[in-house]
């Protein structure tokens, strides 16, 4: 394991605190009404397997990368793309479904896309490239004054874990387990550092995924073509033919976000955790960079509330049927 004493406050996430603190509390929405589309030809079905889940070499011991352990998962489907605007879009247009961040009035937005002079403020306990931005939700990215033209085949962003768990019921899959998120992304290379294997990714050069590049948070080149979202299909898929495993945006899983071990400071960050109703996040953002948040690796993780809604994050789905045609159009 590396020693982590000097790593910490570089390291810190990327993600805001949890927005059940400042939020009213919301319960989960049931099932929305509406007809139940049929999985999409195009998901990657998966075989059964004992798969490695974690790492010893844990960059972020904190964030609980370790202990490697096996689990058994059951075959499953998994869509090769994230949920884009325009699915999204056809779910509430058939169920009438609000997010929470349309029910709360506000969502987070990295601060460098706000336009200049804009009047938001930043979150109590937040890193200072969050604003709080009335308006700012799925339809509306940066607020009132954006919208998704341009950006239908990207993923859905300011969605909270209900909302995602709440589309994939409608679309009759669910949200994949760590485990299986683990297993998909590896890409039948089990262990790899990233989706295509173990070579990190620089600014200039080797640019396989939407991260940041250059100074973060002040500069970013976008050497890798996007400041913010890419589309779904951008990049080389991995060997099971599955985009943007890592980076682009953050993906919801189906687990609650726990560390394991037995450390004083673990027994804490789950205490939290637990009181937050924290979810697990896998794949890191287009605002990661190794210099502080190098959690676009495969093994690397981090949580938030089940009600957190921000501009990097979004989900895909997982299917219990297992097809056996997977073409990969968006």
């Amino acid at each position: 394991m590396r020693d982590a004493s000097t790593r910490e406050p570089q390291h810190a996430s990327c993600c805001p605190p949890a927005a059940g603190k400042t939020r009213p509390t919301a319960s989960l929405p049931a099932r929305p009404p509406g007809p139940t589309p049929a999985r999409p030809p195009r998901c990657i079905g998966l075989p059964g397997a004992r798969v490695p889940v974690g790492t010893l070499d844990e960059f972020l011991p904190w964030d609980g990368e370790g202990p490697p352990r096996t689990v058994n998962v059951a075959p499953f489907a998994i869509d090769p793309f994230a949920v884009t605007n325009d699915w999204f879009d056809a779910f509430v247009s058939t169920t009438g479904y609000r997010t929470d961040a349309e029910r709360f009035g506000w969502s987070l937005v990295f601060a460098a896309f706000l336009p200049g002079g804009a009047n938001a403020t930043a979150p109590p306990g937040a890193p200072a490239w969050w604003r709080r931005v009335d308006g700012a939700c799925w339809r509306a990215p940066e607020g009132a004054h954006s919208n998704l033209t341009g950006r239908l085949h990207h993923p859905v962003v300011h969605v909270s874990w209900n909302d995602a768990v709440a589309f994939a019921a409608w679309a009759g899959g669910r949200l994949p387990t760590e485990a299986e998120w683990e297993y998909a992304a590896a890409g039948g290379t089990p262990g790899a550092r990233f989706p295509w294997g173990d070579r990190d990714p620089d600014d200039s050069t080797f640019l396989p995924l939407n991260i940041w590049q250059g100074e973060f948070p002040t500069r970013n080149t976008g050497s890798d073509g996007y400041l913010g979202t890419a589309p779904v299909d951008a990049f080389q898929p991995n060997g099971y033919g599955l985009f943007n495993m890592a980076g682009n945006t953050w993906e919801w899983c189906a687990d609650a976000f726990r560390v394991r071990s037995l450390a004083r400071a673990a027994k804490e960050r789950n205490r939290h955790a637990r009181a937050s109703d924290e979810r697990l996040l896998k794949g890191g953002s287009y605002l990661c960079h190794r210099s502080y948040c190098y959690r676009y690796r495969i093994a690397a993780r981090t949580g938030a509330a089940a009600d957190s809604t921000t501009g990097h994050v979004g989900f895909r789905l997982a299917f219990d049927d297992y097809p056996r045609s997977s073409p990969n159009t968006p």
